[in-house]
């Protein structure tokens, strides 16, 4: 019925009149106008929708909705030993960082004869 085209326009004319309106309008109360948001964002939001982009998001949201389901989620114990391999990984790593600096640091200092 409408062209891609209109449909884009008209979604950014809802959002520069709903800000237009949210700022002359800053008088009222803050309820009324963020109803008036809801109803604005909605009316966006069957815009969008209408588009081939928004079919297209529609169309990956059902997608990754399946890929979820397809997903190994480890137990709590599976969890809990995997995140403790990986701390005393960091930790060893750490040591032999922390050992190799200070042989290289003793040794570059041997080399410079700074150290005694």
């Amino acid at each position: 019925m409408f062209s891609e085209r209109f449909r884009w326009v008209l979604i950014a004319g809802l959002v520069f009149a709903g800000i237009a309106v949210d700022y002359y309008c800053n008088t009222h109360a803050l309820m009324l106008r963020l109803l008036g948001w809801s109803v604005l964002l909605l009316l966006v939001g069957v815009v969008f929708f209408t588009t081939t982009q928004g079919k297209s998001f529609i169309n990956f949201v059902r997608e990754s909705q399946i890929e979820l389901r397809k997903v190994y989620w480890p137990t709590r114990q599976e969890t809990l030993q995997i995140t403790f391999f990986v701390a005393m990984m960091v930790l060893v790593l750490a040591l032999v960082l922390w050992g190799m600096d200070s042989i290289l640091v003793w040794l570059l200092g041997w080399l410079t004869g700074q150290r005694g």
